[in-house]
């Protein structure tokens, strides 16, 4: 064999996805990614990115699970877990003793929540106390434009939905930043210094109430609020209300390439997952989506990875088959699908360029996730790292190899070790993200293509 023949069949050769696909897959990537976003401005909490999925699933004849329901192939169910994670499965035509096919994500993202008792008025200005969710740049938010997003669950039993600062003619919300004629102090501190957790304080209002008294400014915001949602202070201890960054989805660069959007960690791959379900046909093995809830702060409570509704979900579907739970986990198999770090030649120093995902290669596969000497990982087989191969190769998937940055650089984990530790062989693979955890992430349209192709190959595999 020459030297090229030797190269062209030894080595792995790396090319950009742009010039492997075809004007057709191009439009289909677009069409795509444009309803991709429609998404994202709609669902900036895991609350509203689960209604939107139960909504959209029964558009798709799916219909909620009830404990003894028959689970026949082509069947299509859904598990809500308290408005806040869910379950879908397509019923394949094997039987559950033989496994699924799981792709698992996370629809919480990084985001500033309302302390329990967060209102409170200084110097003739009202405030919202927050305190951060998720590992955050605390510097990064303040001057950004915010949104408040979520729910008040009231004495009488109802519940009141919030959202302000989405719609044009909403005020927005913010928090100040010192200016940089008086920094010299802060401009001397380290990053993680420059903005303390309780200076995170966003600013409500500054007319007060006619009258006499104190805390004439928080009254006047607490009665604007009681007008409209009918809401007291007392009811901010049931309350879960998210300060997340206002604003539509945008594309970026001369070349519309990329996508901005707050919480690409780790909404690209959710809506990946849910629509390459919706649009697959009766799959051989049961197909089943997870959309958990919590995996910023560990996948912990009821609505994270680590609780038992996954096993409540399915040990119900492998109950009406005469499957025991435990079977069905050992044949499964689970794909992660979270994001990873994209080299960014701004910070080249933090990376391992031969094993860093790179914008417009494709879904990125993670053999291990974890900080350092690997600790928190799951770390795939060699057998289930030759599955997804294979599986990706066969469905003509573009794809390429991924891991968290150099070795002693840092680290993070994904849903992967709490699929793993039930028995299921799981490995990660998601969309590569610029400037992931900031206010705002940058995803290329073409990862995130090939990422919905990848979702529907495992689902069918």
């Amino acid at each position: 064999m020459t030297t090229e023949e030797l190269r062209k069949s030894l080595l792995a050769e790396k090319k950009n996805g742009y010039t492997r696909i075809n004007a057709e897959q191009r439009e289909e990537m677009n069409a795509y990614c444009k309803r991709y976003m429609a998404f994202m401005d709609a669902c900036k909490t895991e609350r509203e990115a689960t209604a939107w999925a139960i909504a959209e699933a029964e558009k798709y004849g799916f219909k909620p699970f009830t404990p003894g329901m028959a689970a026949n192939p082509g069947d299509k169910i859904y598990y809500n877990n308290r408005d806040k994670a869910i379950a879908l499965a397509v019923i394949g035509t094997e039987s559950l003793a033989k496994g699924s096919n799981i792709c698992a994500a996370h629809v919480d993202s990084p985001r500033l929540d309302l302390k329990p008792n967060p209102l409170y008025e200084d110097s003739e200005i009202a405030y919202f106390k927050t305190h951060y969710y998720g590992g955050i740049k605390k510097y990064q938010w303040p001057t950004v434009e915010l949104a408040l997003h979520g729910v008040v669950c009231l004495k009488d039993g109802s519940t009141v939905t919030i959202t302000i600062g989405e719609q044009a003619d909403e005020p927005i919300l913010m928090i100040s930043d010192l200016l940089i004629h008086l920094a010299g102090d802060q401009m001397q501190k380290t990053a993680s210094q420059v903005i303390a957790g309780e200076q995170l304080n966003v600013i409500l209002g500054t007319e007060p109430l006619e009258g006499e008294g104190s805390d004439l400014v928080k009254l006047h915001v607490l009665k604007l609020l009681n007008e409209k949602y009918g809401i007291t202070e007392s009811d901010f201890l049931s309350a879960e209300l998210n300060l997340v960054p206002a604003g539509k989805c945008r594309e970026v660069g001369l070349d519309r390439s990329l996508i901005s959007a707050y919480g690409h960690d780790d909404r690209v791959c959710a809506y990946a997952e849910l629509e390459a379900l919706f649009t697959i046909p009766t799959p051989t093995k049961t197909a089943v989506c997870i959309l958990a809830d919590k995996e910023e702060i560990g996948s912990v409570g009821v609505s994270g990875m680590q609780s038992a509704y996954f096993e409540h979900f399915m040990g119900g579907l492998c109950d009406a088959q005469g499957v025991k739970l435990e079977d069905c986990f050992a044949n499964s198999f689970c794909l992660s699908a979270d994001v990873s770090n994209a080299f960014d030649p701004n910070f080249p120093e933090v990376s391992e360029r031969r094993n860093n995902s790179q914008l417009n290669y494709g879904i990125s596969i993670c053999k291990y996730t974890g900080s350092r000497g690997k600790g928190g990982a799951s770390d795939a087989s060699a057998e289930v790292m030759r599955h997804i191969r294979n599986t990706f190769d066969n469905a003509d998937v573009i794809w390429q190899i991924a891991t968290l940055g150099k070795v002693d650089q840092g680290g993070g984990g994904t849903v992967a070790a709490y699929m793993a530790n039930r028995n299921i062989p799981t490995v990660d693979a998601g969309v590569p993200v610029l400037s992931m955890h900031a206010p705002l992430e940058i995803v290329s349209k073409l990862d995130c293509y090939e990422t919905l192709l990848a979702c529907k190959a495992i689902y069918l595999a």
